[in-house]
């Protein structure tokens, strides 16, 4: 059900805060993720969720899909998937005596690609097309996917037994890379003294339908960036590429990416122009996955302190 016509950045910041607050009734004191998350969409990126188990990868994403009135569907992945388990199969059809293609759970509009790294590269690699160019290709016939087609992926860490690490083409699909982590205190006590959130994830209204996705996705390109602000984006990149830690910075797909999410976050905060803020606030995000560090580099986790050190570094400009 359409709650707004969206027509401006405030209309559209009253839609995307209807979605926020349908999401935030079971996935408890996480705002920053939800809104990140829907920002991707609107910027036509995917997300990866990368956590421990049990802290509410699963709950979030299926909280979304409820929230907007798309299709979906989910895969789980284990070890015996099969890229035609994802993508579809032709198959032979005895009653009209030819072969016909049986489409498979990855043509819909929202798909959550549960505990990816659990399945082998072989089956990861199938999202590959998909997730980059918005169609597959069996047998040499190509068919194309909805044009809002957005995969929430979730993953265990890669110490965890029985995971594949995902390579690194596909993990450059991924528009942002978010982490829940644990509960503060006040949301955990909550948790603990009700029922569990995730047992009313089906009670989540939707909030938009297609058209309404599409409208906000076409104000989100065109929001308005400075060249001031495209000088800062350039200078964030390059650093990637002049940090000794780094081996690989951010390719010029991961920089487009960076300006996407950017203009996308500010059209959730209800503007129709950047910010120096909307690039610190998405850039951890964006780059984290992206950056690929020296063997010399030391530390269970150096990418958000180069990220970091890259902020302070560069001189943020007046808009």
């Amino acid at each position: 059900m359409r709650i707004v016509i969206i027509q401006d950045s405030v209309s559209a910041k009253e839609c995307i805060d209807a979605i926020a607050a349908n999401v935030e009734q079971t996935v408890i004191g996480k705002p920053q993720q939800v809104m990140l998350t829907i920002a991707a969409m609107l910027a036509g990126g995917h997300v990866l969720f990368e956590d421990i188990p049990g802290v509410g990868k699963t709950t979030l994403v299926r909280s979304l899909a409820n929230a907007l009135q798309l299709p979906f569907q989910r895969i789980q992945f284990t070890p015996d998937l099969l890229p035609s388990d994802i993508i579809g199969v032709t198959i032979y059809d005895e009653v009209q005596h030819d072969f016909s293609f049986r489409q498979g759970p990855v043509f819909t509009t929202v798909l959550l690609a549960d505990e990816i790294n659990r399945a082998t590269p072989r089956a990861q690699a199938a999202l590959l097309e998909a997730m980059a160019e918005r169609r597959v290709t069996v047998d040499g016939t190509t068919h194309q996917l909805s044009p809002d087609f957005f995969v929430l992926a979730t993953q265990n860490p890669t110490d965890y037994e029985g995971t594949y690490p995902l390579p690194e083409a596909q993990i450059d699909r991924f528009l942002f890379r978010l982490s829940l982590g644990y509960p503060d205190e006040r949301a955990e006590r909550k948790l603990l003294a009700g029922t569990d959130p995730a047992a009313h994830i089906n009670d989540v209204p939707p909030v938009i339908d297609a058209a309404d996705l599409q409208n906000l996705k076409n104000m989100a390109t065109y929001v308005h960036i400075s060249d001031a602000l495209i000088d800062y984006a350039w200078h964030l990149i390059d650093a990637t590429r002049q940090d000794p830690r780094v081996r690989l910075g951010i390719s010029p797909r991961g920089g487009m990416a960076l300006v996407s999410a950017a203009k996308a976050y500010a059209l959730c905060m209800g503007r129709d122009y950047c910010l120096p803020d909307d690039f610190q606030t998405v850039i951890g995000p964006t780059f984290h996955h992206r950056l690929v560090l020296n063997q010399t580099t030391v530390g269970e986790d150096p990418v958000p302190e180069i990220i970091q050190d890259i902020l302070r570094q560069t001189s943020v400009p007046t808009v």
